[in-house]
């Protein structure tokens, strides 16, 4: 049986909100939270994104929960050499709970200090040799690196835990989850894909950890939770690379018009039909996820939390 956790969304919420609703989660059942790392949200009507490294420290604090960026790019905005300062510190200050979640990023948040952004193939060579880095340093041991994409000179971190922090590797196709078998502590991603999964494990994985997530919209009238989710989420529905090269909250809003209430109401449990919240969650499970996160949309958190806590966790831990 998985466990069930909740996924904090820093492009929806101020550091105040997230620590709540991590509080909130916590005292539902949920068994662990994730948390994005973005510089940018996807759009305006989303409103928000900290800096994930405040936030995490300030939940070590707050919550006893396991916590996890989902997911972190160390390849271009950030020096692997410096993410790996701040996963080993937060690792440290959550008594060993803490998971580094990557990924190969995205132009919208990556781009801005106007580096180039790679094709997939280089972000993916990126990904691995900050990974190798990032291992190194947190041995605790100084390292030197002179690598393809970075050069790394004396660096030594200080503050390490016990364990080194796990890396686990998003991915959304093939080549990106070959790379999270092959090099990965675990593989992340968004869909409840079978295959997907198979390939991981088969490919290295093994029984190492599988964590997913989704993003549901409770309310009692299920035409207003769509509307809402097409109002602050309509990017998750956008096709191919959209997600990866468009470079500014403006350009996903150009194209939120191509996002229709039907598309929403097809592809997201939108209302409070618990079977169907169960159901969503459960496919996860049958596809072989170790690890499910759910994350509210919208602004009625106490009542998600609520639902989740009276109604739904009880039939998926039962």
């Amino acid at each position: 049986m998985p466990e069930y956790g909740y996924f904090l969304s820093t492009e929806e919420f101020g550091p105040a909100e997230l620590l709540e609703q991590a509080r909130m989660a916590e005292q539902a059942g949920f068994q662990a939270l994730w948390i994005s790392d973005h510089y940018h949200p996807w759009n305006d009507a989303q409103g928000q994104s900290p800096f994930v490294w405040s936030v995490i420290g300030a939940l070590s604090e707050a919550v006893s929960l396991p916590v996890e960026t989902a997911v972190t790019c160390p390849t271009v905005r950030m020096h692997p050499a410096v993410v790996a300062q701040a996963a080993a510190t937060s690792a440290v200050m959550t008594g060993g709970r803490f998971r580094l979640g990557v990924g190969t990023g995205e132009a919208l948040n990556e781009h801005i200090l106007g580096d180039g952004w790679p094709p997939l193939h280089i972000r993916l060579e990126m990904l691995e040799e900050a990974i190798q880095i990032m291992r190194r340093l947190f041995t605790g041991e100084e390292v030197n690196h002179h690598g393809p994409h970075y050069t790394v000179e004396n660096a030594r971190l200080y503050t390490v835990p016990d364990e080194p922090v796990p890396v686990d590797i998003s991915g959304f196709g093939p080549k990106a989850t070959s790379l999270a078998a092959r090099v990965g502590d675990g593989f992340i991603t968004m869909m409840p894909d079978e295959d997907m999964v198979a390939q991981y494990r088969k490919g290295g994985g093994g029984g190492k950890l599988v964590s997913g997530g989704t993003k549901v919209c409770y309310g009692p009238d299920r035409d207003e939770a769509v509307r809402t989710v097409r109002k602050l989420w309509p990017n998750q529905f956008l096709p191919g690379e959209m997600g990866q090269i468009l470079p500014t909250p403006r350009h996903f809003e150009q194209l939120s018009p191509l996002v229709t209430e039907d598309m929403v109401r097809e592809n997201t449990v939108c209302g409070d039909d618990v079977d169907e919240h169960v159901a969503t969650l459960k496919s996860f499970a049958d596809a072989g996820f170790d690890r499910v996160y759910v994350n509210q949309i919208g602004p009625d958190q106490r009542g998600f939390f609520d639902f989740y806590r009276t109604k739904v966790l009880p039939q998926l831990n039962g």
